[in-house]
């Protein structure tokens, strides 16, 4: 049976499965946090209706960026961690969690300017 994607499977031998059921529990994570941050988006076009289009446009494209980017990573960074397991490589670092940061900040701040703007 080939176990897939190869550019994984192919190289190094088989980690401790508590390392392998880790990370697929991490990769998770990062699919939960997508699908969350596209709720984000949705509640954003269905729940306050009353946003200028243009605000509401760039706050459900920063969280749907932020879900495009965040699955993708996850993604990346499941494959090259398993694959740092299986060869006894080190662990590869996380550097998109600050662009989720940033695209939820940018969400956040349409929201605080809005509530500001309708409470005065």
């Amino acid at each position: 049976m080939t176990r897939r994607p190869r550019s994984v499977y192919d190289h190094g031998d088989e980690p401790d499965p508590r390392f392998s059921l880790a990370n697929e529990r991490t990769f998770l994570s990062w699919i939960r946090t997508s699908l969350a941050l596209i709720a984000g988006a949705v509640a954003f076009a269905a729940v306050i209706p009353d946003l200028p289009h243009a605000a509401r446009a760039v706050s459900c494209g920063a969280l749907c960026m932020g879900a495009l980017i965040c699955s993708l990573a996850g993604w990346r960074r499941w494959r090259h961690t398993e694959r740092a397991l299986r060869t006894g490589a080190p662990l590869p670092g996380s550097a998109p969690t600050a662009t989720l940061a940033v695209s939820t900040a940018a969400a956040a701040c349409v929201v605080v300017a809005w509530v500001a703007a309708m409470t005065w």
